[in-house]
């Protein structure tokens, strides 16, 4: 994860960096703002000159963290002319290689917005288009069309998010990224099963319920 530590980074940069460094290792909780600060080496009112609020931060943080991996996975996708296993597996490999940074506080973060708490209900559906989008671009090379892609990527989506919850639970790196890899086969053998299915479910409707 990108989050800048440069000699040049502002003061709510810097700030923005341990509020999530310490997110990350202690949770969100109900710390208040001023606790918060305390506890990064700041004042309350600091925090509130830059993010306004404890909510205001909370959206920063969101922000940042989206950005984050949405760089990563962009300078990814610019350095293959098209998807593939190496592309999935490299992109993989990163996210699991610093679940443990950030993926306990992703997923407090999703929590919170299944509750409906802001700010982090931004997470409900940007956060979720944000990532199909991208990773539609990453298959949309696969001789998927756009909404064959979408399909393909969400189900992607899924699949991901739910063995980083089983790696945080398990700490069994070996198994987890052997259940990516029986993935990956699926997704990339040819005739692969998931992009058939892709294609069948990007114009599939559900039965409207009888009268």
């Amino acid at each position: 994860m990108s989050i800048s530590t440069s000699a040049t980074e502002s003061g709510r940069e810097r700030l923005l960096r341990l509020a999530i460094e310490y997110f990350a290792a202690n949770g969100i909780g109900d710390a208040s703002l001023r606790q918060i600060a305390s506890k990064i080496g700041s004042s309350h009112r600091m925090l509130i000159y830059y993010f306004d609020s404890r909510d205001g931060l909370l959206e920063a943080v969101v922000g940042e963290l989206e950005r984050a991996e949405r760089d990563t996975l962009t300078e990814m996708l610019n350095r293959h002319d098209r998807p593939g296993r190496e592309l999935a597996w490299e992109f993989w490999s990163h996210i699991a290689d610093i679940a443990d940074f950030y993926a306990p506080l992703y997923f407090e973060l999703a929590s919170r917005a299944m509750r409906g708490e802001d700010p982090s209900a931004a997470l409900r559906i940007p956060n979720v288009e944000m990532w199909v989008e991208a990773l539609a671009r990453m298959w949309s090379g696969a001789h998927l069309k756009p909404a064959q892609a979408k399909v393909h990527a969400r189900l992607n989506l899924g699949v991901a998010r739910g063995l980083l919850h089983d790696l945080l639970l398990t700490r069994d790196r070996k198994a987890v990224d052997q259940a990516m890899a029986m993935w990956d086969w699926l997704c990339f053998r040819e005739p692969s099963p998931v992009r058939q299915i892709a294609r069948m479910s990007a114009s599939w409707t559900a039965p409207r319920p009888s009268e």
